[in-house]
């Protein structure tokens, strides 16, 4: 199937196919073309140009645009959203002035989430889920990493993966799957025995995930923690991931970088050190400004990092204790109102460089010949300024996975 894009206003968002992601000063510059088109083959760009450039004479579909702004879809690096139910109780808490920290000690949060999974059937996990990937899609999210981690031992870790593993074979979403046994220690076990129970799961979580990950943080996991679990997955396959300095300078950036993460997610404690460590590295550091959002806590010092030279990426976080949404046209304005970053910056944050941080950067994440046709197509009268500013105010036409309107 050819689909012709015709009439485009601004399309935005192209990339050279050298480019896998953007950094320092280059975070603020967007690739644009005024009265484009755009031409899809079998689900990928196929061709794309302005109003100077001879259009492709033979297309099976032609779309006229109006003038809207087109631009890729959105790239979601960082999800939990395989769940059961929700803790809409401890949202109560949290408004009677609860910590995150606190309700964890209580025995709340992940743990709680785990408790319900347990009892929750792989069809009715899949149900839930699949509402979840299909409303983000709606939103304009092309691409999604999701973890496990509600498991929290081994029969149940499974369970989280093979429900994964069938999102992944049904949605039109680009699906990349990462195990995260180490998100909590399981309910009857010591940390050390639990740890050593993740690192014995890896072989058969690996072949359903992509990425290992591990929750190295304060009243978590430690960095030497860490360690054992990323060099189990490395022996398994499974490129490493990692939750870094969330709630204190847990030493989780250095570690991942030690081990050649593809990123480290969360630094809202973060600084010079951490910078330092992630200077000529591949790790893409990543900032979940939803999680800050909704526990009103400091966000990460991410203009710090760009100024450093490095890039960013922002991603949901989409969870059910701390960050209960996975709208990423959302996570785009909160770059810009919470964290000061540009509206240039804070796209290329969740498009290419958060389609780099799950490793789908040759793949997806901007415009550029041979990409998947991942595009969201606005109404008329939208730039890349006005769509964060009118933060909920809709602006989707068309959502295209593939090229195929979704």
């Amino acid at each position: 199937m050819r689909r012709l894009f015709q009439h485009i206003g601004t399309l935005a968002g192209i990339v050279p196919a050298s480019v896998r992601r953007k950094e320092g000063a280059d975070m603020d510059e967007v690739g644009t073309l005024s009265d484009a088109w755009l031409l899809v083959d079998g689900g990928r760009i196929a061709a794309f140009g302005d109003a100077a450039t001879p259009v492709p004479p033979e297309a099976d579909e032609v779309i006229d645009c109006e003038g809207g702004l087109m631009m890729p879809a959105f790239c979601d690096s960082h999800t939990h959203i395989v769940y059961a139910g929700c803790r809409d109780g401890e949202f109560l808490d949290k408004i009677n002035g609860l910590s995150y920290e606190e309700i964890a000690a209580r025995g709340g949060g992940i743990l709680n989430s785990a408790d319900l999974l347990h009892k929750t059937s792989e069809d009715e996990l899949y149900r839930q889920a699949t509402e979840r990937v299909n409303e983000m899609v709606a939103q304009g999210t092309g691409a999604i990493e999701i973890k496990s981690g509600y498991g929290l031992n081994p029969v149940n870790e499974m369970k989280m993966l093979r429900v994964i593993d069938r999102i992944k074979a049904t949605s039109p979403a680009m699906i990349k799957v990462t195990f995260l046994g180490a998100h909590a220690v399981g309910r009857g076990y010591t940390k050390d025995d639990y740890v050593t129970a993740v690192c014995r799961m890896m072989p058969e979580a690996a072949h359903y995930a992509d990425f290992v990950d591990i929750f190295c943080e304060e009243g978590f996991f430690t960095v030497e923690d860490a360690a054992r679990v990323l060099e189990a997955g490395l022996r398994a396959g499974l490129r490493p991931k990692i939750h870094a300095n969330q709630l204190a300078f847990s030493g989780g950036v250095q570690v991942g970088v030690k081990y050649g993460a593809l990123s480290v997610d969360h630094l809202e404690k973060s600084g010079p050190a951490e910078i330092e460590a992630l200077q000529d590295s591949v790790t893409m550091p990543t900032f979940l400004p939803g999680s800050s959002f909704f526990l009103r806590i400091p966000d990460g010092p991410a203009k710090d990092y760009i100024a450093a030279g490095l890039g960013i990426a922002l991603a949901s976080d989409y969870n059910p204790g701390s960050s209960p949404a996975g709208d990423m046209r959302w996570i785009w304005s909160l770059g810009c109102i919470r964290m000061r970053l540009t509206p240039n910056q804070a796209f290329n944050a969740v498009t290419l460089n958060s389609a780099y941080a799950m490793g789908v950067s040759d793949q997806c994440g901007s415009i550029t010949a041979g990409k998947r046709a991942d595009l969201i197509l606005t109404r008329p009268g939208w730039n890349l300024t006005k769509i964060p500013y009118l933060h909920h105010t809709p602006f989707i036409r068309q959502v295209y996975l593939q090229g195929k309107a979704i």
